[in-house]
């Protein structure tokens, strides 16, 4: 691509931010009025036909003015973007939400995704600081009458993870005790991946001393390490992906919807903590469900507990600009909340 002169960088910028503030399509005589330079109607026209060449813009079929296309505010992400600093108010709104005693990091990560998707009006997804290096602290059983039990796993780091089953008329209580405590005698401070390893391996044949029957219970007790492991991520606002759809097709509208509930997908879609802040566009998402939306992205960090990610999905006409000043704020509220929550758990 050429490179832009410095009134058709005005101009785009311009076009972009009018129309995602807006959300109409911006003609000359708009830009007339809000360019910091003097310059007629006709120039303009002039630079936006430039600028229609190169595809950066485009024509609305019911308007004659134009609107960013996706190059375009791929180009006005990656070149122009002044990131807004939020509002003090927002900023006390995010603090007051998550600042709150929270038994676990769920808690915390849970009410944040919810908090941020109510402030863009967007659908939020966060994943959790990642759990390598985590390690089992900790089996624990809940008898609750009727031969119905809950299981509970407790990791280093504080978190938990529980699973509700029933036990067969065949299996004591006595019995299930046992097997907790042998599991907890030759499991407790190994990795959870190791421990679902163990687990999934030839672990179960070896507790037929303790059990006439194993009846798939070992099998429970890797489901909740497994359990632990998945679930890494929250959404918030996900009908809101709907405001944003062109379709009418109700397959389609389900496939938008069902993605949520797929750690795999959700995992595809938001990528690996790594990059800072991040920005991909339309057809960059690499879903054919999404060729119409954007999504922010935003690593943060919490230390030895690893790192977690913040992604903000809407549409491509979002105002990139408060979009990356409120998730970057967002970000660094959450790491700061996450970091105390750890520090209590450490000291104690």
């Amino acid at each position: 691509m050429k490179t832009l002169t410095e009134r058709e960088l005005l101009i785009l910028e311009q076009i972009v931010r009018e129309y995602t503030e807006n959300d109409r399509p911006v003609g000359s005589k708009a830009l007339v009025a809000v360019l910091p330079i003097k310059v007629s109607s006709a120039t303009i026209r002039n630079d936006m036909a430039k600028l229609e060449e190169m595809g950066l813009i485009q024509k609305n079929h019911s308007s004659s003015g134009r609107i960013p296309s996706l190059k375009g505010y791929r180009y006005y992400v990656d070149h122009l973007i002044h990131p807004l600093a939020i509002k003090d108010d927002e900023v006390k709104k995010i603090h007051d939400s998550i600042g709150s005693q929270f038994d676990q990091v769920d808690d915390i990560v849970k009410t944040s995704t919810e908090m941020l998707s109510e402030l863009t009006h967007y659908t939020v997804l966060s994943l959790k600081p990642n759990h390598e290096g985590s390690k089992l602290e900790g089996f624990r059983m809940v008898p609750l009458g009727n031969n119905s039990v809950m299981l509970i796993l407790v990791a280093d780091n504080g978190e938990v993870t529980s699973r509700k089953f029933m036990i067969p008329n065949s299996m004591t209580g006595e019995d299930l005790e046992r097997v907790v405590r042998v599991l907890n005698d030759r499991l407790i401070g190994h990795p959870l991946s190791e421990v679902y390893a163990t687990l999934t391996t030839n672990f179960q044949d070896g507790m037929s001393k303790y059990l006439k029957t194993s009846a798939g219970i070992i099998d429970v007790f890797s489901d909740v390490v497994s359990k632990y492991a998945a679930n890494q991520f929250f959404v918030g606002g996900r009908l809101n992906v709907l405001n944003f759809s062109r379709t009418d097709d109700l397959n389609q509208i389900k496939n938008l919807l069902g993605m949520f509930n797929e750690t795999d997908k959700v995992k595809a879609l938001v990528g690996n903590p790594g990059d800072d802040l991040n920005v991909r566009i339309g057809d960059e998402l690499r879903n054919s469900l999404l060729g119409d939306y954007s999504l922010v992205t935003a690593t943060y960090d919490v230390g030895q507990h690893g790192q977690g990610m913040i992604a903000v999905l809407g549409p491509t006409s979002m105002q990139y600009s408060r979009m990356l000043g409120l998730v970057d704020a967002f970000r660094g509220q959450l790491a700061g909340r996450l970091i105390d929550y750890y520090q209590n758990i450490d000291d104690s």
